[in-house]
Parts: structure tokens; C-alpha cells; sequence
């Protein structure tokens, strides 16, 4: 395995499948993808394991004299497959690590918030559910890849488009979410949403990479938030399936979690050079 390149496919001259790609080069899979995937199915497993009420809840919703292709919930099944497909792309554990810890870190912190502040309510009514906190880095990965698929897709250039674009699309999202967390204003953590949101729209450090990024998070913000509201996983206060601002949320959190990663990484280089001045100056001396 150590030699093989899951990347190339170089197939035999009379093969009847000459013209058509491997899946891994298709979908551009690399040995971490593989990785990846086992990590997502492992996860599913455990959380089945630990929360089998829930499962034994869903199933138990199964009516047996009807047909089971008419019960399957297929917006559940297009998202899964959705984003078991973009976690495989191009994946690299290394760079993948870093997204992970923060989706997990960030989601937390966000479900923690809504469901405190019952701006948003789990239908077991906990606060929060922790069976849900890992659908926020696996989600984390899925739009690290559609941001890869939108910049590649996005001509190079027209950098003052794209900041003209972030001035009016994120004022507006806080706006929006002013008006949405109203209600919740003398809590100390929807204080502290306003008051990190408003950070991170007043220090851009991208334009082009924040508006791509709000993009991705929102697409794919509307299917879950979507499939959530209308299975009554989980319920807004304003009874909205789903809320705009739910959706547009998602593409916050992106952009607060690719801004966290990026500040980790700087940290991290930090240290790697401060570590190795001390080292080549211990040697040196």
C-alpha cells in the first residue's frame, strides 16, 4: 500500500473500460479519503451504539404494512451521500485534522448557545444533544470541499467585486441575525455571538475566500437545516421550516471556522519556528 497511487489509472490497452476513470481518480480519493470514510462510518456506529434509544425511536416509526421504499427518508439519504462524497475528495489527514478539531470545538460552542438560549430546540430537549456535535465537523469537511469546487469554478481577478460583495452580503446576515436573536439580547452568550460575529465582519482577512466560503456553508446549510426542521429534529422559536437566518448561519460558521483554523495554523507555525531557533541556537552554542 505504501507504494500504490490511488490517483492514476493506467488501464490495459483492451480494456472496455479504457475511457472511463477509476472512482479515485474521478473523484479525486486519496488514501486518506479511505481513512476518512472509515472515521465517518465508525462515528455513525458509536453514536448508534450510545444513543440506541434513538435509533430504536426511528425505527419503531417504521410501518411495516406499507411499502419501505415510500417510508425512506431520501433528503436524508441525498445529504449523506452528498457529504460522504465531498469528505473523500481530496482528502489530506493532516490539513483535514485541524478542520475536524475546529468543527467539533465550534459546534459545541453554537449548539451550547441556541439550545441555552432556546432559540432552537432538540426534540429530546437536551441542551445540547452531544449525539449531534459531530455532524458539525463532518459538515465542517463538506464545505472545506465545496469552497475548493467554487474557487477553482470562480475566475481569478475582480478582487474589489468580491469586497464590495462581502460589504453587503455580511452587514446584512447581522442584521439579520440582529433581528433574529432579539428576543434572546440580554443573555450573555447570544451577547457574545453578536460580539464575535461583529469581530469577524469588521477584520476581513479574505474577501473572496469569505464570500466563497459563506456560499458553500449556506448551500448546504439550506438541505440539513431543511431535513432538520421539517423531521422536527430539532425546532426554531419562530416555527420556521427552515428559518433564513438558520440557513444563512451555516454560512457564518464556515467563515468563523476556516478564520479559527487560519489563526491556528499561524500559531502553529509560530511555535514551529520559535522551537527551532532554540534548537539551532542550543546547537550552535
Amino acid at each position: 500500500m505504501a507504494g500504490l497511487d490511488l490517483t492514476s489509472f493506467d488501464p490495459p490497452p483492451d480494456s472496455a473500460a479504457r475511457h472511463w476513470p477509476r472512482p479515485a481518480n474521478l473523484f479525486r480519493w486519496t488514501r486518506s479519503s479511505y481513512l476518512l470514510l472509515s472515521l465517518f462510518f465508525v462515528t455513525l456506529l458509536v453514536i448508534g451504539i450510545v444513543w440506541w434509544p434513538l435509533v430504536q425511536a426511528n425505527m419503531g416509526a417504521i410501518d411495516w404494512s406499507r411499502p419501505l421504499w415510500a417510508q425512506i427518508d431520501w433528503l436524508l439519504i441525498g445529504i449523506f451521500a452528498a457529504m460522504t462524497l465531498l469528505i473523500m475528495a481530496g482528502a489530506n489527514i493532516k490539513a483535514d485534522a485541524l478542520i475536524v478539531a475546529v468543527g467539533f470545538a465550534g459546534g459545541l460552542v453554537i449548539e451550547s448557545w441556541g439550545t441555552q438560549t432556546h432559540i432552537w430546540t432538540y426534540f429530546t430537549l437536551e441542551r445540547p444533544p452531544l449525539w449531534i456535535i459531530p455532524a458539525w465537523p463532518i459538515a465542517s469537511l463538506s464545505i472545506d470541499r465545496l469552497y475548493r469546487l467554487l474557487n477553482r469554478a470562480t475566475p481569478a481577478g475582480h478582487a474589489s467585486r468580491f469586497t464590495v460583495a462581502y460589504w453587503i452580503i455580511f452587514p446584512a446576515f447581522y442584521a439579520l441575525m440582529l433581528a433574529f436573536v432579539w428576543p434572546t439580547r440580554a443573555q450573555s452568550l447570544t451577547l457574545s455571538a453578536l460580539f464575535l460575529c461583529a469581530f469577524l465582519i469588521l477584520t476581513p482577512t479574505d474577501h473572496r475566500a469569505a464570500v466563497l466560503i459563506f456560499a458553500a456553508g449556506s448551500g448546504l446549510g439550506y438541505f440539513l437545516e431543511r431535513w432538520g426542521t421539517t423531521r422536527e429534529c430539532w425546532t426554531y422559536y419562530t416555527h420556521q421550516t427552515p428559518p433564513l437566518f438558520a440557513v444563512l448561519a451555516h454560512g457564518m460558521a464556515a467563515v468563523a471556522f476556516w478564520r479559527t483554523g487560519e489563526v491556528a495554523k499561524s500559531l502553529f507555525a509560530r511555535m514551529h519556528n520559535a522551537q527551532f531557533s532554540i534548537h539551532n541556537g542550543g546547537a550552535n552554542g
